[in-house]
């Protein structure tokens, strides 16, 4: 077999799985991952997240296709949407990384509903604590955090099943922004009003 027949029969068997995977309209092909530095813990992470966007239909949680592997860098949604690899042992924590960060990518496109969720967050929760580890480094930070996580505590649950969203966020709230992921587990309902009434459920 020529090394062109092996290419062609490596993407068709690339895009059968993808559209075995759950009949949908984009898999990991459809997002760039490239790494910072090249080293074997991004590699090894990038194949994670590989194997990770083909076995799950991330169709209705993508808002930028360009993803960065930066071993030395803290998870960040912009300019670039970059992760780390300090999850890449544990799938349902990568994954919900990820997610989180595409979410930030799909409140900043909605600024307006996010103003309006706001400014209710803000009379629910008078005060966040701010700083590392309960909250953001600033108080605008923190109420976005909070509809940023709550999306993130939805998404999971769709794509990890109740149980295992429900694990991560425990995680989260003993590891970063503690205040913020508590109160997503405390009351889910009232944050999700909020969030749906403003109109920032993604393709709901």
């Amino acid at each position: 077999m020529s090394s062109y027949t092996k290419m062609r029969f490596a993407q068709s068997f690339l895009l059968m799985i993808c559209l075995l995977a759950g009949q949908r309209g984009m898999c990991a092909e459809d997002v760039s991952i490239r790494l910072a530095h090249g080293g074997p813990r991004e590699a090894e992470t990038r194949n994670q997240l590989t194997r990770l966007l083909d076995a799950n239909d991330m169709s209705r949680w993508t808002f930028t296709r360009e993803v960065v592997v930066d071993e030395d860098a803290i998870p960040h949604s912009h300019p670039i949407l970059t992760i780390h690899t300090r999850h890449r042992k544990d799938d349902d924590l990568l994954l919900s990384t990820y997610v989180h960060e595409q979410l930030h990518w799909f409140v900043a496109t909605h600024p307006h509903e996010a103003k309006a969720a706001v400014l209710r967050l803000k009379k629910m929760y008078p005060r966040i604590p701010l700083g590392y580890p309960q909250g953001s480094e600033d108080q605008d930070g923190n109420y976005e955090h909070l509809i940023v996580c709550y999306l993130e505590y939805r998404a999971d649950q769709g794509l990890m099943g109740e149980l295992r969203a429900r694990a991560v966020l425990d995680f989260w709230s003993h590891d970063h922004y503690t205040w913020i992921y508590q109160k997503v587990l405390v009351h889910p309902e009232e944050i999700g009003e909020i969030v749906k009434e403003a109109g920032l459920i993604p393709h709901s």
